[in-house]
């Protein structure tokens, strides 16, 4: 299978790097800073979403802002300690990729963003972060937000992506898909191709643009 794209557009937590552990530790923490019990947590889901969307589910809208700030502040202050790795196969793929054809969309802040990948050395020319939308993931807004930044037209960009809520972010601003096993099973997963990693893909760029297949 091969996929014809003029950008790629990648998710940043569970698709080019890990942070569950940090991610674990941080909410957590918040949840009982702020007296939400583990039952009233479990509820929510947390994967793929803007935290002042999981902050809005779980306290009153007076807080909220607060809240937000504070699990910036915990998630920002965990990245040196390890917070953060690279996940199989992101080097590679983002180094065979011009800057111009490529960029990342990510549910976190754009503090919170720049933070974890500093801390890899991943320094994408466009980001779009949750300081940039009005509506997250599953909306199309941040997905449209960068085919719009790359002058690309949506229906000729890919999405790369491991939670259901960025997939169907993708799927509605009219993109391809590609889904990451790298935090939930295949059959939790919509899109045109589902895949392991990103070390099973290579991108071939050419003059009509980014041509994408398995590794044989």
């Amino acid at each position: 299978m091969t996929i014809h794209a003029q950008a790629l557009l990648f998710d940043n937590d569970g698709t080019l790097v890990s942070s569950l552990a940090s991610v674990d530790r941080c909410w957590t923490r918040w949840a009982t800073e702020y007296g939400i019990t583990a039952e009233e947590f479990a509820r929510v889901e947390l994967h793929g979403r803007p935290a002042a969307e999981i902050a809005a589910d779980l306290l009153p809208a007076e807080i909220v802002p607060q809240a937000v700030a504070r699990i910036e502040d915990l998630e920002v202050d965990d990245v040196p300690g390890g917070g953060v790795h690279l996940l199989p196969g992101t080097r590679g793929f983002l180094d065979s990729l011009p800057g111009d054809r490529w960029a990342v969309v990510t549910s976190a802040t754009r503090r919170l963003a720049e933070a974890r990948l500093d801390a890899v050395g991943i320094l994408p020319k466009t980001l779009v972060a949750a300081d940039d939308i009005t509506r997250g993931k599953p909306d199309p807004e941040p997905y449209l937000l960068a085919a719009r930044a790359l002058g690309v037209d949506p229906a000729r960009c890919v999405v790369f992506e491991d939670a259901p809520a960025g997939l169907a972010s993708g799927r509605a601003a009219g993109m391809t898909t590609v889904a990451l096993t790298t935090t939930h099973q295949a059959h939790e997963l919509d899109a045109d191709l589902v895949v392991e990693n990103l070390s099973v893909l290579s991108a071939l760029v050419t003059e009509q643009g980014v041509e994408i297949s398995l590794r044989r």
